[in-house]
């Protein structure tokens, strides 16, 4: 287990990490999220001793790193995947990691199999690509077969099937009851993969919970409902009939509406009293990413302004119209409404039963009355005073 209690950082006048007390327990894939520069790194690099800290103080199973005996067999780190010597092959730089902390050489050859980098094992790690680094870095982690774990955005650079195996590697791990401290960016992969969450924002201690819990307390669910297009009147009733009794009503720009304050059973029999047909009536919770944005929009340092494109922007052309602003669009707190859950709109039509599929290429067949179509024309003879192909015997005369 991890615990830092009342861990704080300063660099010269700028503290990074403030009064930071937290537990990271076994069994579980604890997520570590932040935005740029709310000390996550720097909470990390405490934690193996590599920064000390200003106050306060971070024990790994009620030690400090610096004085676990043999670390590298307790604790497996992926803080920077480029930290390798580009001169030395895979195999070796794992092999002199191992040799230093007593670890058997056969090892070597087993992390880097599960890794996925045994074919290319004796290659030197200059060439690399960077989802390959993080594969080796992963492989120095699981070295030792150490209890507890720390990665710092351990799928950068992966593909989607690297992504899938880190995921199920981190489970796998936490499910043998180790422990699993994991920092990242992507909100979409957090909730498919951790367990509980730690949450900073500028040094401090903003959430310390599970996800279920995180999303439940940062976000609201809400209902979209939608009547048919061709009764206009039918949605205004609705609306009106459902913030009579008590629900809130936003309009989106499709055309469905999103109520919250009311259950789902409730605005179903509000409909039927009121005689309102409903095309969709359906359930929705935020994701994680959209809860994490609510709670971090007032710790974030680096904010992106509108490209005003001076002496830049091109006129309209003839006809066009200019884009319209969706309202409350760059406003604090406003999110994008999640898309509408409908079919494939550009989906063929299914043909009933038993009939032959058509030929999407197939020549429309000609209608009764109509001409068919004419045979291609022969080719037109050549001018008279046109070269023959006997004539061209210089490559001048060719050119």
């Amino acid at each position: 287990m991890i615990e830092a209690v009342g861990l704080t950082k300063r660099y010269g006048d700028k503290t990074a990490v403030y009064d930071l007390s937290f537990q990271v327990r076994p069994g579980a894939v604890t997520g570590f999220l932040g935005p740029n520069g709310s000390g996550k790194s720097t909470t990390m690099r405490m934690i193996l001793g590599l920064d000390n800290p200003s106050a306060g103080h971070v024990t790994i199973n009620g030690y400090p790193y610096r004085r676990l005996p043999n670390a590298a067999r307790h604790v497996g780190a992926l803080l920077d995947a480029k930290a390798v010597h580009g001169g030395r092959s895979a195999r070796n730089h794992l092999l002199c990691l191992a040799q230093m902390s007593g670890i058997p050489a056969r090892r070597v050859d087993e992390v880097l199999g599960v890794v996925g980098l045994h074919e290319v094992a004796r290659k030197r790690s200059k060439g690399f690509s960077l989802g390959m680094g993080q594969r080796l870095g992963i492989a120095a982690a699981l070295l030792g077969d150490p209890q507890v774990l720390l990665f710092d955005e351990p799928v950068n650079g992966l593909d989607p099937e690297g992504i899938l195996w880190v995921r199920n590697l981190m489970k796998s791990l936490a499910a043998e009851g180790r422990t699993v401290f994991v920092s990242s960016h992507l909100m979409s992969e957090m909730a498919l993969t951790a367990d509980h969450l730690i949450v900073i924002g500028r040094g401090r201690l903003l959430a310390d919970m599970s996800v279920k819990d995180f999303i439940a307390a940062n976000s609201a669910g809400f209902a979209r409902v939608r009547t048919p297009d061709t009764e206009p009147q039918a949605r205004e009733k609705l609306s009106a009939a459902l913030t009579e009794a008590g629900g809130h009503v936003l309009p989106e720009q499709d055309g469905a509406l999103r109520v919250t304050g009311l259950p789902l059973p409730r605005i179903s029999d509000i409909a039927h009293d009121n005689d309102v047909r409903l095309w969709e009536l359906s359930p929705h919770q935020a994701s994680l990413e959209e809860a994490y944005m609510r709670m971090t929009q007032s710790a974030v340092d680096y904010r992106s302004t509108t490209d005003q494109k001076a002496g830049l922007q091109q006129p309209l052309p003839p006809g066009a119209l200019p884009p319209v602003p969706v309202p409350g669009q760059g406003q604090p707190g406003w999110y994008p409404p999640p898309p509408p859950q409908q079919g494939q709109p550009y989906a063929p039509a299914q043909a009933p039963a038993g009939t032959p599929a058509a030929n999407p290429y197939a020549q429309p067949a000609g209608q009764p009355g109509q001409q068919a179509p004419q045979a291609p024309a022969a080719p037109a003879a050549p001018p008279a005073n046109a070269p023959s192909a006997d004539d061209l015997t210089k490559p001048e005369d060719a050119r």
